[in-house]
């Protein structure tokens, strides 16, 4: 059990470290929004997190 809770711990970081790579700063806090809301069980704040990242996403490439 301990090595699932370690891959599963260096799987998160690893994807935040993409999504501050790939979108900065507000990919960080529409992830954090919509992880702290699944947790949470709050509709609002998941969905505001899935809302931030779903305009960093599909955002014209400049």
């Amino acid at each position: 059990m301990p090595v699932l809770a370690l891959v599963s711990a260096v799987c998160v970081l690893a994807f935040e470290q993409i999504a501050q790579w790939r979108y900065g700063t507000t990919g960080i806090i529409g992830l954090l929004l919509l992880a702290l809301g699944v947790k949470a069980r709050s509709p609002s704040l998941s969905s505001a997190g899935a809302v931030v990242l779903a305009l960093l996403v599909a955002r014209p490439a400049l």
